[in-house]
């Protein structure tokens, strides 16, 4: 059983960055590929980008350019660098682990986070 924990949320005004992190335990990290997705106010939760153990990455045409996902195995976190951010960009984000799936669908992830907080004010 995997656990995920988030942090780095917060408030930022517009063009500002933000570094979320999500640490795990209980599993070895290294062998889970992990994502990032997010859930706006009154919005369903969408895919925001994904990370494979062998280093593939794939991202939502939104935040293309502005985010950058990456981990650190030694450390059994997955970050998300958030860049240029839009106030349409608020939203609680969650990561999630699979170690059988890599990419943008939610159903093939078993573990997920509670989620941090992402706010950018305009």
């Amino acid at each position: 059983q995997v656990q995920l924990v988030e942090s780095g949320g917060g408030l930022v005004q517009a063009g500002g960055s933000l570094r979320l992190s999500c640490t795990a335990s209980g599993g070895t990290f290294s062998r889970y590929h992990m994502a990032w997705f997010r859930q706006g106010p009154g919005k369903e939760r969408e895919f925001v980008a994904s990370l494979g153990w062998s280093g593939a990455t794939t991202y939502a045409d939104s935040v293309k350019g502005r985010f950058t996902i990456s981990r650190d195995n030694a450390k059994n976190t997955v970050y998300l660098q958030m860049n240029v951010l839009k106030p349409e960009d608020t939203a609680v984000y969650c990561c999630a682990a699979s170690d059988s799936y890599s990419g943008p669908l939610e159903a093939p992830y078993p573990y997920w986070g509670q989620g941090t907080q992402v706010t950018v004010s305009s």
